[in-house]
């Protein structure tokens, strides 16, 4: 994969009918799903069925399994994403059409064209904070549409249109496809090297945020305790934009204070310049999802929404999947699914879990202190050689440890990078490389005990692992409940 090239959106009533490659991904389909809520005529084909399909095809898209020239019939504009091969039937009979070719990003930016567009950009946090301030707005009153990478545990859906002007959506740094989007609001959680099968490295990378910046019609919001965060913020403000901070930095406009863990929850203090602190509670464990929480409060400022009422509204969120997912529990160990791979991720989390679990052991002297028990699957191989040395600086943080084979999703093997590259350097005894997925579920379902936490972390189908955990768990402790 490679940096895209930007690409103007095209408004949405100019679209006519769209046809998407990949219907059934995650980023496609909340975009398809927005448009047929919109009016516009889609179609579309994947590679294998799933219900996201079949959701699609209840509300009047035209789907196929399998890719085919045809597929495309009468469509006007087709949509593709960075991972479409140029051998692809469908792509290969636009091209000979003559059709409008459209990125994945530039569908999306057509969906902000016209309307109060909220984009949340950064290395880690995008869904996890799209999704707080969509809930934060629902609270406020506001039906807004959103787009988002995951399934708001509240709705149940990843995308939907909403009522009037306001839309949050994430905007994707790892292509380079942010810079098709032109939101009145923009939010950049934190700025690190990462995807750098893309980049040349962190200054490319803070180049390309600035060219983001620059595309923000009116205020930028930043998560001013980030280095990198902070560097944008100074090149917005030399660049005349409007920015806002939230942090717990002395100098942030809404500074996070006293932050604590009260189990699976997270409680903070909110203080502004000219107001009264106002405390609040994420239902998430956590030091990063209260940031994330003060980036949808600072939203719902700039709004115009009351800032008590905006704060009340983050206790509302309930989750998105695989952002620290309950999966189920199974012989008293409770599983958890983590979206987490790239090293600071995989800190956060496991810093997070820990606090929690002390946080259960001193509020209840009965409750013995539990363990953190990591399965991980590495996710690209560039990614793995690249950061191997931090992945096990942050794993270490785990009581045991667990790394399977690399997902390999869009590249081939590299000689010599497995999972053992990580393994052989985290720094106890107590981590192990199991290649293959039963024999992984096997190994954390011993290895687990009463009391402790398993968290399942990592971008490919390591996802698919947690319920077969919670069965070999429960099935283990002879427990023939259906959890």
């Amino acid at each position: 994969m490679s940096l895209v090239r930007p690409t103007e959106p095209v408004p949405v009533d100019k679209l006519g009918r769209t046809h998407f490659i990949g219907l059934g991904g995650a980023g496609m389909s909340g975009i398809a799903r927005v448009l047929l809520q919109s009016g516009v005529e889609v179609s579309g084909s994947d590679a294998r069925d799933s219900d996201t399909l079949r959701d699609l095809e209840r509300m009047g898209a035209r789907v196929h399994v399998g890719h085919a020239a045809e597929n495309l019939d009468t469509a006007e504009t087709l949509v593709i994403s960075s991972a479409i091969r140029e051998d692809n039937p469908e792509l290969a009979e636009a091209r000979r059409r003559g059709l409008r070719i459209l990125p994945r990003a530039a569908a999306l930016g057509a969906l902000l064209l016209g309307r109060e567009g909220i984009a949340v950009s950064g290395t880690h946090g995008k869904t996890t904070t799209t999704s707080m301030i969509t809930v934060v707005l629902q609270h406020l009153g506001v039906d807004p549409g959103y787009v988002i990478g995951g399934k708001l545990v509240t709705t149940g859906l990843g995308a939907d249109a909403g009522v009037g002007e306001v839309i949050a959506v994430e905007a994707d740094e790892s292509d380079g496809s942010f810079l098709m989007l032109s939101p009145k609001i923009a939010v950049v959680t934190n700025v690190e090297a990462d995807h750098l099968d893309n980049y040349s490295g962190i200054d490319e990378i803070h180049e390309n945020f600035a060219d983001f910046v620059d595309r923000v019609e009116r205020t930028l919001i930043v998560g001013i305790d980030d280095p990198g965060a902070r560097r944008v913020a100074e090149i917005a403000r030399e660049r005349g934009k409007k920015v806002l901070t939230y942090g717990e930095a002395e100098d942030a406009d809404h500074r996070i204070t006293r932050v604590r863990a009260r189990g699976f929850s997270t409680e903070f203090t909110l203080q502004t310049a000219d107001g009264e602190p106002i405390d609040g509670t994420v239902a998430v464990p956590g030091r990063h999802n209260v940031l994330n929480a003060a980036a949808a409060v600072v939203v719902a400022d700039e709004l115009g929404h009351d800032l008590e009422v905006a704060v009340e509204g983050v206790a509302d969120f309930a989750g998105a999947a695989r952002r620290f997912e309950l999966k189920g529990e199974g012989g008293g160990v409770g599983v958890y699914d983590s979206y987490a791979h790239h090293p600071t991720e995989i800190e956060a989390d496991l810093r997070a879990t820990r606090a929690a679990l002390e946080s259960f052991s001193q509020d209840d002297e009965d409750v013995p202190l539990g363990r953190v028990v990591a399965l991980f699957q590495p996710h690209l191989y560039s990614r793995t050689r690249i950061f191997a040395e931090e992945f096990a600086n942050a794993l270490s943080l785990a009581d045991e440890v667990v790394v399977m084979e690399v997902y390999a999703a869009r590249e081939d093997p590299e000689p010599g990078v497995t999972g053992e590259t990580i393994t052989s350097r985290v720094g106890h005894d107590r981590v192990r490389y199991v290649p293959g997925r039963e024999e992984a579920v096997r190994r954390v379902a011993e290895l687990a005990r009463p009391g402790d936490i398993v968290l399942t972390m990592g971008a490919g189908d390591v996802t698919e692992l947690g319920p077969h955990i919670v069965a070999a768990l429960a099935a283990a402790a002879g427990d023939t409940r259906n959890d």
